[in-house]
Formats: C-alpha cells, sequence, structure tokens
C-alpha cells in the first residue's frame, strides 16, 4: 500500500506556499522550486496512471495514489483525443 496520496501531495504544496508567505522566516526559493519541480514530477506519473487506466478501460481499478472512489454526482471524463496534449 503506497503512503502518500494525492491529497498529501496537495497538502505539502500548501505548505510550501505557506511557508514562502511567512513574513518572519520564508522559505528559501530554491527549496520551493524543488519542491515544486518534485511535485511537477509526481503529478506528471499520475497522469500517466490515469491515461493507463483509460486505456485499459480500468478506471474502476485506480491506484494506490488516486483513489478509486467519486462523488456519484460527478460523471466520468470521456478519453483524451490523442490530438490532446493538456
Amino acid at each position: 500500500m503506497t503512503k502518500n496520496k494525492i491529497e498529501d501531495l496537495r497538502d505539502h504544496l500548501f505548505e510550501t506556499i505557506e511557508a514562502l508567505k511567512c513574513e518572519e522566516k520564508p522559505m528559501d526559493l530554491a527549496r520551493a522550486k524543488a519542491i515544486s519541480e518534485v511535485a511537477q514530477t509526481i503529478i506528471n506519473s499520475a497522469k500517466v496512471e490515469v491515461d493507463a487506466m483509460r486505456v485499459m478501460d480500468a478506471a474502476s481499478l485506480g491506484t494506490d495514489f488516486i483513489p478509486t472512489q467519486r462523488r456519484s454526482s460527478l460523471p466520468l471524463l470521456p478519453p483524451r483525443n490523442r490530438g490532446d496534449r493538456s
């Protein structure tokens, strides 16, 4: 079982923003940039997982990082077009 989930990543990123805004002792910009770069790598990895689930039509399987439960009021997203790079 994965220790960290997407919610944990969000928490860390918001903590970084708060630390940058701290007037008494703001976080070093180089450290904040390193956190941002690692977070982006994790996000890109999650995007690959989601795309793989779409290709395998296995959205219900989920991953340890991204929860499989969804709110019933939210529709499933359609598969992306191959030309869509977003």
